[in-house]
């Protein structure tokens, strides 16, 4: 019996790669503000959504 692979949905895909720009949205922002300012930032964000 042969197994066929199936490619995966458009919505998994969709989130991955929002995910990873997530991501590298957190590291460009650390680079270029410092631990302090990206976290003050970050913090900031959430007491706003909360």
């Amino acid at each position: 019996m042969s197994q066929t692979r199936r490619p995966a949905p458009a919505p998994v895909i969709a989130a991955g790669l929002a995910a990873i720009g997530l991501v590298l949205g957190a590291v460009t922002m650390w680079a270029q503000y410092g631990t302090a300012v990206f976290f003050e930032t970050l913090a900031a964000g959430l007491q706003a959504c909360f």
